[in-house]
């Protein structure tokens, strides 16, 4: 994108919200040995309870697989009706699964639904195998993506959560890794249906039972993943969405479902009484446009990556936010999503988040002639 001169605008523009504060004082998920509750948009942490550490994260190894699978996907490497063969070692999981047969066939969005609703080790290995080869090759993926998001407390031995030497993560990684994965509106089509079949009208018709009941006992819920092994204990990453507000809970090694699912009604029930979301900037909406040095048009707009959300504690007192854009010097061309600077989110002069700006529109260089005459025109308005 050539030469990066930064320049900043600053909005004067003040929102006022009631300021944020962890419910560090309230009692929740007393039975699990570690805990969290975040918003989904911002990140902020409302609840946490050891969120930090390592822990066998069982089953909910497999949102990181699903984040990895669902990135293929969007990149074109990998097509929803892309017929997958079972190898043996798929075939031979164990565990949790949807009874894949050594060379059976299966589309990738049945193998999906497999994972998301049944938490079939068989249908992740099946998938992890198609993408990277093999199960270590894919692996790496997942360790590498883990870095990406800058998760320290997060190491990953297999694909399906199966307990192993050296396999761990954080109720809080977890979380990251959650709000990475709803990013991906599609998989959530997957983590809410209830129940569902595969191998429709075949003899080996299969019922898929979500491992996540309060999909169908808590409104809103819509994900995400459930998860048990011996050493881990019950584990449970749920996300729900009401009056706009998306929040996202992880608890680890609970003593039992019923706890598992009760603690995470109750942290659900808290952070939808307590906490409430306002929209500041919408990702459609331009933020004023942007010089392309040499480029076919001269200038094009500019908007935000993703919406821009702030989260209120509706018990305390508001907060004033003002908003700085740092727009790089771009020379063309550039393409669609192409990012040409940052908006900073500032809270008592201090930057609290960010986001990239982008543009969502190719821009081609101008030709010889255009950039002649836009160069003659600017100098005869100097002039005048």
């Amino acid at each position: 994108m050539g030469c990066y001169m930064k320049k900043s605008i600053l909005l004067f523009i003040i929102f006022l919200f009631p300021f944020v504060v962890k419910a560090e004082d309230i009692n929740l998920a007393e039975n699990a040995k570690s805990a969290i509750m975040i918003e989904a948009s911002t990140g902020e942490i409302i609840y946490e309870k050891n969120a930090h550490e390592k822990l066998p994260p069982a089953s909910m190894t497999k949102m990181m697989s699903m984040l990895i699978i669902m990135e293929n996907i969007e990149a074109g490497k990998l097509k929803w009706d892309e017929i997958v063969t079972a190898s043996v070692k798929a075939s031979s999981m164990g565990g949790s699964q949807i009874f894949l047969e050594a060379g059976e066939k299966m589309s990738v969005l049945e193998l999906l639904k497999g994972i998301a609703i049944g938490s079939g080790n068989d249908a992740t290995m099946a998938l992890a195998e198609r993408i990277s080869g093999s199960e270590s090759e894919f692996v790496k993926l997942m360790n590498s993506k883990a870095q990406d998001l800058k998760l320290k407390n997060t190491n990953f031995k297999n694909p399906t959560g199966l307990d192993a030497e050296n396999h761990y993560s954080s109720a809080y990684d977890m979380a990251i890794i959650a709000k990475e994965l709803v990013k991906h509106k599609k998989i959530l089509e997957f983590t809410s249906i209830y129940e569902d079949y595969l191998r429709q009208n075949t003899d080996k018709k299969f019922w898929l039972v979500n491992t996540n009941r309060l999909v169908r006992f808590y409104q809103g819920v819509d994900g995400l993943k459930t998860g048990y092994t011996e050493e881990a204990g019950y584990c449970l990453t749920s996300t729900a969405k009401k009056n706009g507000l998306r929040l996202i809970t992880v608890v680890m090694n609970e003593p039992d479902s019923n706890t598992r699912n009760n603690e995470t009604t109750a942290m659900l029930d808290y952070g939808f009484n307590a906490y409430s979301v306002d929209n500041v900037i919408k990702s459609d909406t331009s933020l004023g446009k942007i010089e392309v040095e040499m480029g076919n048009k001269k200038k094009v707009d500019f908007y935000a990556l993703e919406d821009i959300n702030i989260l209120n504690n509706n018990s305390k007192e508001k907060r004033n936010v003002s908003y700085n854009i740092k727009l790089d010097k771009v020379v063309s061309p550039l393409k669609k999503n192409d990012v040409v600077g940052k908006l900073e989110v500032i809270e008592n002069n201090k930057v609290i988040s960010q986001v990239d700006l982008i543009v969502l529109e190719d821009v081609s260089k101008a030709n010889i002639i255009k950039v002649f005459i836009r160069n003659l025109e600017d100098i005869i308005k100097g002039i005048s």
